[in-house]
């Protein structure tokens, strides 16, 4: 019931008047979101002069925008009349800053869970994964159970799948860079990019012959375009175009000045576009940026982009988006070329005749169902397989998980280095933790297999590693 008697500067600035004047007279309810209006006149009768008060509603200014704010009242005497003193804070900045500290210590804490889990579950695929290998040695192709046991590998290949994406989450994914080229992964891609995007969605490809080779993880490139396409996807509702094209290109001198962050060189373009809704220039600014979501609540994490940028930096390559309102967008990526020869991805052979050895390993596991299949494995193989290193003949190999309790393999490599200098390391882990890895990339001298791993690629790699000379 009561009226503006007195109102200060920051006041009236707060609430879009021009003058103190203009508030004279007028009501404060007047300026409360009618659905908070019942907040004031509970803590009104509440009021007394020993417990000054504070409740948070949603305010309106003049010009009819919301804001948040936080009122302390306290009763008064004012030119011989009761009155209220109220104190009013704009939180809006504060609120939402808070809220994104909350989302990123949300958003951490999560990222550290599901490492782990990505960890224990990738322990556990590899058991899986290792059993079926065991149980298909000696399989006629023909036998029911060469199916079944088939089947029971890809469920396990696409749970595989997810510990991959839980660990990109969480940035505990290894990036392995390898040389490739970017035109067979696409092909490759094709048929899952396309279950992705809906059958409302046109894929079209523009992938240009004798096309430069990059250095990347396969997998992470693929993330990238996946990202890129469910953000396409979200973007046409009602059906569309989705183009992927492919492109050796020069940035010279001339380009760098008006792209200041990149860098002169030959590259890979990767083009990625749609003819979607488009984004504004003001939504352009935000769109790398962590937790920037145009979507509805619920609807998106506000990492695709975000994650997009990072790993397109990790490769040492550069991003940049075109798009207009109502005209779609168009996202381009440069990738540096290399000079080596693309490796092709090999079926891997049932035959594991060239992968058997007489050697002595040295295993350290501490998950106890890893431990022993890896050793039967290995043992069925021809290794000689040693738990401890208390061993008078010689030792030639240490396969060892790097994420353990206590000292990790890092550290247990090196001590066994200093008495046994002629021993090699084969590291294995559902991540790494950063304990081999340098910015997420393997450093040349580190061996390393990841887990889940089928034990036919344990076995070659195991001889890669014998095999190679130091």
């Amino acid at each position: 019931k009561g009226k503006y008697v007195y109102a200060n500067p920051a006041l009236t600035r707060m609430l879009d008047f021009k003058c103190a004047d203009e508030l004279i007279g007028k009501s404060p309810m007047e300026f409360i979101v009618p659905e908070d209006r019942h907040i004031v006149k509970r803590k009104d009768s509440a009021r007394n002069e020993k417990a000054p008060l504070h409740y948070e509603v949603r305010a309106i200014r003049q010009n009819g925008q919301q804001f948040d704010a936080e009122v302390w009242p306290r009763r008064i005497d004012y030119l011989g009349e009761p009155a209220v003193l109220s104190f009013i804070a704009d939180t809006t900045e504060a609120k939402s800053l808070r809220a994104q500290l909350l989302q990123a210590q949300k958003m951490e804490a999560i990222g550290t869970l599901a490492g782990g889990i990505a960890h224990d579950f990738n322990n556990l695929l590899t058991v899986i994964q290792g059993s079926v290998s065991l149980a298909m040695i000696g399989l006629s192709p023909n036998d029911p159970l060469t199916n079944r046991l088939k089947m029971i590998g890809e469920a396990s290949d696409r749970a595989a799948n997810l510990t991959r994406q839980l660990l990109a989450f969480s940035r505990k994914q290894l990036i392995e860079l390898k040389t490739i080229n970017l035109n067979g992964l696409i092909e490759n891609f094709r048929k899952m990019l396309t279950r992705i995007i809906g059958e409302d969605i046109e894929l079209i490809t523009i992938l240009q012959d004798k096309l430069g080779n990059i250095n990347a993880d396969a997998g992470q490139i693929e993330q990238v375009i996946v990202n890129l396409a469910v953000n396409s996807r979200d973007a046409m509702p009602n059906g569309g175009k989705l183009t992927i094209e492919t492109s050796n290109i020069t940035i010279d001198d001339s380009f760098c000045i008006s792209h200041p962050t990149f860098n002169t060189g030959n590259y890979v373009l990767l083009t990625v576009s749609d003819t979607g809704c488009g984004m504004d220039e003001e939504t352009k600014k935000n769109i790398f940026e962590p937790f920037f979501t145009t979507k509805k609540q619920g609807m998106g994490t506000g990492l695709g982009l975000a994650t997009v940028y990072g790993i397109v930096k990790q490769h040492n390559g550069f991003i940049d988006c075109y798009s207009e309102v109502g005209h779609g967008t168009e996202f381009k990526i440069y990738l540096p070329i290399v000079e080596h020869e693309s490796l092709e991805i090999q079926k891997e052979t049932e035959d594991n005749d060239s992968f058997i050895g007489s050697e002595t390993i040295l295993l350290v596991e501490d998950e106890d169902i890893v431990r022993e299949m890896t050793i039967g494995f290995l043992k069925q193989i021809g290794y000689n397989v040693i738990l401890v290193e208390q061993h008078e003949n010689p030792i030639h190999l240490l396969i060892t998980d790097v994420v353990m309790p206590g000292m990790n393999g890092r550290q247990l490599a090196e001590r066994l280095a200093k008495i046994r200098p002629e021993i090699k390391v084969l590291y294995t882990s559902g991540y790494t933790d950063n304990v081999i890895v340098h910015h997420g990339v393997l450093n040349d001298d580190i061996n390393f297999i990841g887990k889940p791993y089928r034990l036919q690629s344990l076995a070659k790699k195991i001889r890669d590693v014998l095999d190679r000379k130091q």
